[in-house]
C-alpha cells in the first residue's frame, strides 16, 4: 500500500510538472508513450493466450493514433479538429495487418494473429485517443487539457475510493469470477469519490474548466464515468485472469504494469468526450 501510495505521488507529480512546463505538447507525449506501452502489455496478454500479434506494426500506427490528431490539426489544419484522421489511421491498419497475414503467418493462426492485432489496436489507443480530441475540442488550450485533467481525476480517484472503501468496509463480492477482491461497497464508495472530487474541481477551478461543467454537472457526470471506469477495469481484470497474469506489467512499483495505470480511461476516454461534446 505505501509503494502504491508513493507512486501514485510521484506519478502525479511527473505529469503535473510536465503540463506546467511543456503544457498540451507535455499531455499528447505522455498518452502517446503509455497507450504504446499499453498495448505492449496487452499483446503480452494475448500472447499468453496462444495468439500472435503484429507488435511492431501496431505500435507505429499506436503512435499515429494518438500522437496524429493533435500534431495534425496543429501543423496542417490551423487549429480545426481533424476528427476523422484517427478512424482513416485505424482503417490503414487493419489494410496492413490484412497484407501481412497473407504472407507472415502460419496459416493456422493468421486470423487469430488478426483478431488479436486489430483489437489491441482498437481496445488500446484507438480508444485513448479521444483524450486527446477533448484536449483538441476547444479553442483555448487551458479549456482542452484541464478537461482531460478532470477527466483522468475522476476515474483514477475512483479506483482510489473503490480500494480504500473496499478495505474498510467491503463486504459482498461483484465479480468473483473476474476480480475476487472488488467488492460492491468499494464500487459504491469509488463513485462517491468520483463525484465528490468532480464537483470540487469544477468548484475550485470554475474559469479554467468549460462554462457547462458546474459542481452539480461535474458530480452527475463523474458518476456516469465512475461507473464506466468500474466497468474499464473489470474488463482488464478479466483479460488477466483468462491468461493467468496478476498483473499486466511490473513497471510502476504497487501499481503494476502501464495497463493497470490505464485500464480505466481505456472506456472513459471516449464517454467523457461524447459528454463535453454536448457540453461544448
Amino acid at each position: 500500500m505505501v509503494s502504491r501510495i508513493l507512486s501514485t505521488l510521484l506519478l502525479w507529480g511527473f505529469i503535473l510538472g510536465s503540463l506546467w512546463f511543456l503544457g498540451p505538447h507535455a499531455a499528447v507525449a505522455i498518452l502517446t508513450v503509455l497507450a504504446a506501452l499499453t498495448l505492449h502489455e496487452f499483446y503480452q496478454i494475448t500472447e499468453k493466450m496462444g495468439y500472435r500479434p503484429f507488435r511492431w506494426t501496431s505500435f507505429a500506427f499506436s503512435v499515429l493514433l494518438t500522437a496524429g490528431p493533435y500534431y495534425v490539426t496543429e501543423y496542417f489544419f490551423s487549429g480545426e479538429e481533424f476528427a476523422g484522421f484517427g478512424p482513416a489511421v485505424l482503417a490503414l491498419a487493419i489494410v496492413a495487418c490484412c497484407i501481412r497475414i497473407l504472407g507472415e503467418r502460419d496459416a493456422t493462426n493468421r486470423i487469430e494473429s488478426f483478431v488479436a492485432t486489430v483489437m489491441g489496436l482498437v481496445y488500446v489507443p484507438f480508444m485513448l485517443h479521444f483524450l486527446v480530441r477533448l484536449l483538441l475540442l476547444y479553442p483555448e488550450p487551458t479549456l482542452g487539457l484541464t478537461a482531460c485533467l478532470w477527466v483522468v481525476a475522476v476515474s483514477k480517484f475512483c479506483d482510489i475510493g473503490a480500494l480504500l472503501t473496499g478495505l474498510a468496509i467491503g463486504r459482498h463480492k461483484m465479480a468473483p469470477l473476474i476480480s475476487p477482491k472488488k467488492t460492491w461497497e468499494g464500487a459504491v464508495g469509488g463513485v462517491l469519490t468520483s463525484a465528490g472530487i468532480g464537483a470540487l474541481i469544477a468548484w475550485q477551478f470554475t474559469d479554467y474548466l468549460p462554462d457547462g461543467l458546474t459542481p452539480l454537472a461535474a458530480a452527475l457526470i463523474a458518476l456516469l464515468l465512475a461507473m464506466v471506469t468500474i466497468v474499464s477495469d473489470l474488463i482488464e481484470s478479466a483479460l488477466k485472469r483468462r491468461a493467468d497474469l496478476k498483473d499486466a506489467g511490473k513497471i510502476i512499483p504497487g501499481i503494476g504494469g502501464a495497463f493497470d495505470l490505464t485500464d480505466s480511461l481505456i472506456l472513459t476516454s471516449p464517454v467523457a468526450y461524447v459528454i463535453f461534446l454536448f457540453l461544448s
